[in-house]
């Protein structure tokens, strides 16, 4: 897509609202290639024109890609109106659109994709991809080998099929367990109510990988970083 208008090119940049950007080029504000820009529908290259808006340089970038380390505490969704967004903590981004791929409940921590590139979050959340997504858990109760059986032939949750086999692997049994969990599916509250369904109660949860992308540990709950030019590849190429 290298000509759009102008003020679409700012605005999609994170400088202001279309109505903002269109008032910056009514008062000279915008050059592009050293030109003063005079019509918000001036159609630029955003791969060859230069384009500043005071003074300072408005380079583009058509997708963004960022892997958040969600905390508990923070909702899976670009606004709403009571609780504080996994996107509010994304401080320094250079597109304005930006959406998590799929969810993450409140209470549950762990990795999650920001990006603007809706073709790719349509591949990951695609039920006929069956994405692979790994949890760690602490679970009320002792897990067994009864309940690994349970899992591998899928479980009924209440919806009107039972959910496709998962690998549930025992940590440490006992009053309180340590699972790791992969699933191919994205249910509402699935991995909850797959425990539920055993008599079992998920106390903490946490989402490590999702299909090629493994969840960096050195950052912090809350933080976050861009995904390396191999794990974009790594996301396309599955």
């Amino acid at each position: 897509m290298p000509n759009i208008r102008l003020d679409k090119y700012l605005a999609n940049m994170g400088v202001g609202s279309r109505t903002a950007v269109k008032e910056l080029i009514r008062k000279k504000q915008v050059t592009v290639n050293e030109v003063t820009a005079v019509s918000p529908e001036q159609k630029v290259d955003t791969e060859r024109d230069r384009i500043f808006c005071q003074g300072e340089p408005i380079g583009f970038t058509e997708f963004e890609y960022l892997m958040l380390h969600k905390p508990a505490g923070v909702v899976s969704a670009v606004t709403d109106d009571r609780d504080r967004t996994v996107i509010d903590l994304i401080d320094a981004r250079k597109r304005k659109d930006l959406f998590p791929v799929g969810r993450l409940d409140k209470d549950t921590e762990g990795l999650l994709l920001i990006t603007n590139d809706g073709k790719l979050a349509n591949q990951l959340l695609n039920p006929r991809k069956h994405v692979d997504k790994t949890y760690y858990a602490r679970v009320r109760g002792a897990v067994t080998a009864a309940e690994q059986e349970c899992f591998r032939e899928g479980l009924d949750i209440g919806d009107d099929t039972l959910t496709k086999p998962a690998e549930l692997e025992i940590l440490s049994s006992g009053p309180e367990s340590e699972i790791l969990l992969t699933i191919t599916e994205g249910r509402f509250h699935q991995v909850k109510r797959m425990f539920q369904a055993v008599g079992m109660e998920i106390l903490y949860l946490k989402r490590l990988s999702m299909g090629p992308l493994r969840l960096d540990e050195s950052l912090p709950a809350g933080a976050w970083r861009p995904l390396t030019v191999d794990e974009i590849r790594a996301l396309h190429e599955r």
